[in-house]
C-alpha cells in the first residue's frame, strides 16, 4: 500500500465508476499480466471496472529517478462580444480549465503511463482522480522533464493539487526543455513539434480544436484520442531531451544521486570521460572533461591553479 492510499489528506479522493459515476465500490486485488491492479465493483450499478491509478512502478536503482511528463488541459469557455483585443472578466467565464489527460514515463524506460477522464468526469469537470494518480509519480521523481514545464505543466499540476487538497509532492529538480534550448539556440519557433522537425526526430500527432471540443463534451472516442496524443508527446519529448541535453546549461548534477566513487558525467552518469582542456572562471582554473557517451562537457571541482603568489596578486574586473 502506497503513501497515496493512506494519506489522510487525500483519502476522500476515490475512484469513480466509469459507468454511472458512483464512488462507492467493493475492492479486490487482482493479479494480471502487469502485476497487481484494483478490480472494483460499483455498489450502485453493480458493474465491474479496473483501475491501476495506484499501481505505478518507481525505479528503485541507485540512478536518479527522472520523469518525462506532459499534461493536456481543457480550454476556458467564456462569453465574448468580439474576436480581437478582448478583455475577459471572471464574470464572463462559463467554465474554467481542468486537466483532461496526463502522460509520463521514466527516462530510458519503454513503459508509458497515462490517465484520462471518463466521459462522466469530463462532463462534470472532475479531474480529482487523475490528479491523484499523477501526484504519485511526481512525488517519487528526483527530476522532472517537461517542455514549458516551469510556466505551464508544473504550475497547473500544483493548482490541481491545491484545489483537491493534495499535499505538495516531495522536492524535485526541474528540466524545462523550452528554457534550456532558448538559452543556447536562436530558432524561428520554439514549439516542440517544430524543433523536432528541424532535428529530424519524432513529431506530434495531428489534432484540431474539435478534439478538445469532443473531450469537454464527454465523447469517449475524443478522450481516448487525446490520451494517445498525450502519450506520443512524452515519447517525442524524451527524444528531444536526449538530443539536446549536451547543450543544456546548469543541468542538474546526476552524479549527486549515485554512490559511484570515481568521476562521472554530470549530465548522463557516463563513466567514459576524456580530458578536453581547461575551464576558466574569473578567479580560478579547472580541468574540463567531455563525456564520450552523451557529448556533454563538464569540469572537475578541484582547482588546477598551483601558484599561490599568482592567486594572491590576481586582479579581477569590477562587476557592473
Amino acid at each position: 500500500m502506497t503513501q497515496l492510499q493512506t494519506d489522510p489528506a487525500i483519502k476522500h479522493l476515490l475512484p469513480v465508476c466509469p459507468h454511472c459515476g458512483h464512488t462507492e465500490y467493493i475492492k479486490k486485488e487482482h493479479t494480471g499480466n502487469f502485476g497487481k491492479i484494483r478490480r472494483l465493483r460499483c455498489k450502485k450499478c453493480r458493474k465491474r471496472y479496473y483501475t491501476d491509478a495506484y499501481k505505478v512502478d518507481v525505479p528503485t536503482h541507485k540512478l536518479p529517478r527522472i520523469l518525462v511528463l506532459d499534461i493536456e488541459t481543457a480550454p476556458l469557455r467564456a462569453l465574448v462580444w468580439g474576436m480581437w483585443k478582448q478583455v475577459v472578466t471572471p464574470a464572463q467565464i462559463e467554465s474554467d480549465w481542468f486537466m483532461l489527460t496526463w502522460s509520463a514515463k521514466w527516462l530510458y524506460d519503454d513503459r508509458v503511463y497515462s490517465d484520462k477522464l471518463t466521459p462522466y468526469e469530463a462532463v462534470n469537470e472532475d479531474d480529482s482522480r487523475i490528479t491523484q494518480s499523477i501526484w504519485y509519480l511526481v512525488n517519487n521523481a528526483d527530476i522532472v522533464i517537461a517542455h514549458n514545464g516551469r510556466k505551464f505543466d508544473m504550475r497547473r499540476l500544483n493548482t490541481r493539487f491545491l484545489m483537491h487538497r493534495i499535499p505538495p509532492p516531495l522536492p524535485y529538480q526541474m528540466i524545462d526543455t523550452l528554457e534550456k534550448i532558448k538559452q543556447v539556440c536562436d530558432m524561428s519557433t520554439y514549439k516542440l513539434d517544430e524543433i523536432n522537425k528541424a532535428l529530424g526526430i519524432g513529431r506530434k500527432l495531428e489534432t484540431n480544436i474539435d478534439l478538445w471540443r469532443g473531450c469537454i463534451m464527454g465523447d469517449r472516442n475524443s478522450l481516448e484520442r487525446m490520451e494517445i496524443y498525450n502519450r506520443e508527446d512524452v515519447v517525442i519529448l524524451e527524444d528531444h531531451y536526449l538530443i539536446t541535453r549536451p547543450y543544456m546549461k546548469s543541468h542538474p548534477n546526476l552524479g549527486l544521486y549515485t554512490e559511484f566513487q570515481g568521476s562521472e558525467c554530470p549530465t548522463c552518469n557516463g563513466k567514459d570521460l576524456t580530458f578536453a582542456g581547461y575551464y576558466y572562471s574569473n578567479v580560478n582554473k579547472f580541468r574540463a572533461v567531455r563525456c564520450n557517451g552523451c557529448g556533454a562537457v563538464g569540469r572537475l571541482r578541484v582547482s588546477e591553479k598551483k601558484d599561490k603568489k599568482k592567486s594572491k596578486n590576481l586582479v579581477v574586473s569590477v562587476a557592473r
